[in-house]
């Protein structure tokens, strides 16, 4: 457990003694945050809140334990500013940790040609522990799959990926060209574990007419090469999995950067990741028709 970020997320709670509000100031939907400080309760052998229907306090351990929270959280953003003024200037960027390694050296290549005398640092963080840190200064910038709504964040224009079927080599549908969304009737979806993607991508689902019998969020293929189920995502090079288009390109997966602060920095990492992005993931300008040409990387995403 990363206990200085769970200890962050005890903060604002206590802040907000509200668990919808703390969610909407970090980023992230309230099951997880709730689940967060679950753990950290856990962790530390104590309840931290008393929780009913109608109010969230802080108990007499909680109330002691802010005040040494907040010094932590401090103490370590305070660490961190040291290590990167030893340094010199580095750009702190989140990325999705299912984004290919080949793409996250295309953006660090066409960074560094901007800016040579600065070291881009990547760090693989999902969705919500990007706005997280974003919100807490962790991080300068960050690659964002959409939606997202978060108070204070300023975003660029949004990419486009459409995404096909990853298939048990055995499944019948593997013998055609192209696969309906209905087609996948009865089977169970492996997901990428991203709150806002997972909801946009199940509504479009049912409404086209396909209700998976089972979610899973995860990263892996395991699943698909078992024949238990079935992903969304570019073409996959794993044994036992095929990729098939989806007719008439029924969904649509958005990524834009996002930061809080603007800087020249983070306008040019703007550009330098819609580059990459295009080049190398196959994504388009949000507005653009979808084009035929497909990434080869493996994984869920292309």
């Amino acid at each position: 457990m990363d206990l200085v970020r769970h200890l962050r997320y005890f903060v604002v709670v206590a802040e907000e003694l509200h668990f919808g509000n703390a969610a909407i100031r970090l980023g992230m939907a309230q099951p997880p945050l709730s689940q967060r400080i679950k753990r950290l309760e856990e962790e530390l052998g104590t309840r931290l809140f008393d929780r009913s229907a109608r109010q969230v306090r802080l108990t007499e351990t909680g109330r002691l334990l802010l005040a040494e929270a907040r010094e932590i959280v401090a103490r370590v953003d305070r660490l961190h500013e040291l290590a990167r003024q030893g340094q010199g200037t580095v750009l702190r960027v989140g990325v999705p940790p299912d984004l290919a390694a080949t793409v996250v050296a295309a953006l660090v290549a066409a960074f560094r040609e901007s800016d040579p005398d600065v070291r881009l640092a990547p760090v693989e963080l999902w969705t919500a522990d990007q706005v997280a840190a974003l919100a807490e200064g962790t991080l300068d910038a960050g690659l964002l799959r959409q939606p997202v709504a978060a108070p204070g964040l300023r975003s660029g224009p949004a990419l486009v990926q459409t995404p096909g079927v990853l298939l048990p080599e055995g499944d019948p549908l593997a013998r055609l060209g192209e696969v309906h969304l209905t087609d996948l009737a009865g089977r169970e979806l492996v997901m990428l574990p991203e709150d806002g993607l997972v909801a946009e991508t199940l509504a479009e689902c049912r409404r086209r007419g396909f209700l998976p019998a089972r979610v899973h969020q995860g990263l892996g293929l395991g699943l698909v090469v078992a024949g238990s189920a079935v992903a969304f995502g570019g073409p996959a090079q794993v044994p036992g999995v095929v990729w098939r288009p989806l007719l008439g390109s029924p969904l649509a997966w958005r990524v834009a950067v996002a930061w809080r602060t603007d800087t020249p920095l983070v306008t040019r990492f703007a550009a330098a990741a819609a580059g990459a992005l295009k080049e190398r993931a196959g994504m388009r300008d949000e507005g653009a028709a979808p084009g035929r040409r497909v990434s080869r990387r493996p994984g869920l995403l292309a």
